[in-house]
């Protein structure tokens, strides 16, 4: 099957999470014997970040993990359209100009033979929704929602039974325990601080607990402005700045624990959607604690899994209690690795998506599936 796959980066995973999860897929895709190619934009801001903080060598680790992923860049959109005429699917990341998107569906409804699909892991659909309705998916032939909730505004949108949830998963080929356990001490947290839409949180689930118990906290991420980076010195955490994904495993086997604190708007708005760190965390046998999130498609066992808090003291006393318990680290990483195993790894995500390429069959044009007219 030839596979291609459009997204703003593929090589940069600075502020972009949704790079983890497709170089996993794509890579699993790969060793199936499919060919695959991925296409980002020339001047995606994710690379040019990377690139103006650390130079090329923020690309090194990217490179060593995953040799045989790359991009290929693109300026103007009609060439890109043309290239991938031939393929058997085409996956749009909702991350990508408007008018690639409807670019690539003009092409699909005048004959092209891909199957196409828009794959959609923000929550824009709810905060942005009227830049959303910019995207022209009407040459579509379905919708890749990484969560129930985002689905089911997919589908009120007109659908139907042409969006998929389709979560994202960890790359178990890189995200697993460290091979030999060395000293763990203290707790870890990777995270961007974006636009502060969880500043209080994080106050109330991490910095103030990881204080209180005593446990050094160290921290990796982005977009930490002066008035973050201030409240962190306030609590005595230690930022570190921004870190690989590649990296992340090694950070995770230096530490005792790692803590989930989900955006506002997944809490809110979009329940049931982790951030992939979840899933990260927990295929590389790290005990993780977390603020209150409804897991609300059963896609863990809360409490078995991983420990939830549903307060500032009550994180606190987790924390305790897993920096103290070695029997109570070891039964949440047993039960963490093994609902990765059974169910959200990159292998699962890439079987998932191979069989709603078969479901929609590429041989009817988009108008015979009865497209809603400018969906989304």
């Amino acid at each position: 099957m030839k596979i291609a796959y459009f997204t703003h980066s593929l090589t940069s995973c600075w502020n972009h999470g949704n790079a983890h999860f497709l170089r996993g897929v794509l890579k699993e895709l790969m060793r199936r014997g499919h060919a695959v190619e991925a296409f980002e934009p020339r001047g995606a801001w994710s690379l040019d970040n990377l690139r103006r903080d650390h130079g090329e060598a923020g690309l090194s680790a990217f490179r060593e993990a995953y040799p045989e992923l790359d991009a290929a860049t693109y300026d103007a959109i009609g060439p890109v359209v043309d290239t991938v005429k031939g393929s058997d699917l085409v996956v749009v990341h909702e991350w990508n100009d408007p008018a690639l998107v409807a670019a690539l569906g003009t092409a699909r409804k005048r004959g092209a033979r891909y199957t196409l699909l828009f794959h959609d892991t923000h929550h824009r659909a709810v905060s942005e929704p009227e830049a959303m309705r910019r995207y022209d998916l009407s040459g579509y032939d379905g919708v890749l929602a990484f969560g129930e909730t985002l689905a089911g505004i997919y589908r009120g949108w007109g659908w139907g039974r042409r969006v998929f949830v389709w979560h994202e998963a960890a790359d178990t080929h890189l995200f697993r325990p460290p091979e030999h356990e060395g000293e763990r001490a203290g707790l870890v947290w990777i995270g961007n601080w974006g636009d502060g839409e969880r500043s209080a949180e994080l106050e109330t689930f991490l910095f103030a607990p990881a204080r209180r118990s005593g446990l050094p906290l160290d921290v990796y991420g982005v977009r930490y402005p002066e008035a973050a980076l201030a409240t962190l010195a306030r609590y005595g955490a230690r930022y570190h700045g921004w870190a690989p994904n590649a990296g992340a495993p090694a950070l995770f086997a230096r530490h005792l624990a790692t803590v989930h604190v989900p955006r506002r708007f997944y809490v809110e708005r979009l329940p049931g959607i982790p951030t992939i760190r979840v899933f990260e965390a927990l295929a590389c046998g790290i005990p993780l604690v977390s603020a209150p999130w409804d897991d609300a498609e059963g896609l863990f066992s809360p409490g078995t899994d991983y420990l939830v808090a549903a307060d500032g003291a009550e994180m606190e006393r987790h924390l305790r209690a897993v920096s103290s318990d070695a029997g109570l680290r070891h039964s949440l990483v047993v039960s963490g690795l093994a609902t990765i195993a059974a169910r959200h790894t990159c292998r699962h995500r890439a079987d998932e998506l191979l069989a709603i390429a078969a479901r929609l069959s590429a041989a009817a044009l988009p108008g015979n599936l009865a497209m809603p007219e400018n969906a989304a």
